[in-house]
């Protein structure tokens, strides 16, 4: 039996689906944004230990070392926004699918 969209929404069951697969996109939203923070957050305190080495240790070879931690933080930071468009891409995608499918157990 072929059902419509219309049709598909009508039922309780079937809204109480859609309604979970819509939280769920959004958790996953909310997800991928506590990453991307995660990430910031990361490349922050690489920014800020490469910026207060200096400070504590004397000598050339602190040079090279805050130079690592500079390049650490902007990679961390170049990742995470990488990172969180490409997810977010993702779930815009899946959110399309949503109230878009058949049900195996429907007439059981």
């Amino acid at each position: 039996m072929e059902e419509t969209k219309g049709e598909q929404i009508n039922s309780p069951f079937k809204k109480d689906l859609i309604l979970r697969e819509e939280l769920a996109i959004q958790r996953t939203f909310l997800a991928n944004q506590s990453t991307f923070l995660s990430f910031l957050r990361s490349s922050m305190y690489f920014l800020v230990a490469g910026l207060s080495v200096n400070k504590l240790v004397d000598g050339n070879e602190v040079v090279i070392f805050e130079y690592i931690l500079f390049v650490i933080s902007g990679l961390l930071l170049v990742v995470g926004i990488i990172n969180y468009f490409r997810n977010h891409k993702k779930i815009k995608q899946s959110k399309i699918h949503i109230g878009d499918y058949k049900f195996k157990y429907e007439n059981k």
